[in-house]
């Protein structure tokens, strides 16, 4: 009788694990916590009332206080620091943790970009100018502890306009600072897919049909990465925005419209698509 109740219970575990290996796992990403108080209570809305799974938080932006307060709030939310080294914004700036350094304008501000653009020359694009990795280096430390001081259970970090790709020397120094602080979650080294809207997606009512489209050509046995930034359709949304990018608050009301519609969870329920986040993909791998 042993053996039996062994075999069965043997069969019980495969059959389990079989049916996990063919799971739909989905991350949703709600990115730049802290830069606004619209994107900071549109991430909560979409966490606590839609399908969003983790966060990332901005540090040396000016909603942080109120973005740890929030995270403070909803603990079992996952959060990850969104490590910003540009300042994009035509009406609203910040600055380094660490001061004036290389990585600043002559206002001490973060360059608005990355890499030049037709938009934005080299001089206002952090790649077309003179920096410093060491400079790099303390501000990165400096948004980790910080972050990490407020929020102990940050499980990872993301890099804010792909800064952190921006030079191979900038990509080894985060990942050796990731391993540092343990908080090295890379999705796309645990082969993680990353998904995105399947159609139009200029106002919230084509944004829920494409994310529902995405949603229907995700495929068993994958896990796959959405990202995006809620937000509200408000006044203070209204004033942010750069060249190339003035619809601002409608496009992240948008967001927030579709993360929490029920038309998206109907399908999400219906298909069995398990909702996880990055901490989940941690414990996967222990």
């Amino acid at each position: 009788m042993r053996k039996i109740l062994s075999v069965i219970l043997v069969l019980a575990w495969g059959l389990s694990a079989c049916a996990q290996q063919q799971d739909i796992k989905l991350i949703v990403r709600g990115d730049d916590m802290g830069f606004s108080h619209a994107a900071n209570h549109a991430i909560v809305d979409c966490w606590k009332n839609g399908i969003m799974t983790t966060v990332e938080i901005m540090v040396a932006v000016p909603w942080f206080p109120e973005a740890v307060k929030l995270c403070n709030e909803n603990p079992d939310l996952d959060v990850g620091i969104h490590i910003a080294l540009t300042s994009e914004w035509s009406n609203v700036k910040w600055r380094p943790l660490t001061g004036k350094s290389s990585i600043t304008d002559e206002d001490g501000y973060f360059f608005p970009m990355i890499w030049p653009n037709k938009n934005y020359g080299e001089d206002q694009a952090i790649k077309g100018t003179d920096w410093k990795i060491e400079d790099i280096e303390k501000e990165l430390r400096a948004q980790i502890e910080t972050a990490m001081r407020h929020i102990p259970r940050i499980s990872h970090f993301t890099a804010h306009m792909g800064c952190t790709g921006m030079d191979e020397e900038v990509k080894a120094l985060s990942k050796k600072l990731a391993d540092e602080y343990g908080i090295a979650i890379f999705p796309e080294d645990m082969g993680v897919k990353r998904a995105s809207y399947q159609g139009e997606k200029a106002t919230a009512e084509q944004k829920i049909e494409s994310f529902i489209a995405m949603l229907n050509g995700l495929e068993a046995g994958n896990t796959y990465l959405f990202v995006d930034h809620p937000g509200y359709d408000v006044e203070e949304l209204r004033g942010v925005n750069h060249i190339g990018y003035n619809d601002v608050a409608t496009d992240r009301a948008g967001v927030t419209t579709c993360w929490t519609s029920e038309q998206v969870k109907k399908v999400i329920a219906e298909k069995g698509i398990k909702l996880i986040s990055y901490a989940d993909l941690k414990k996967e791998v222990k």
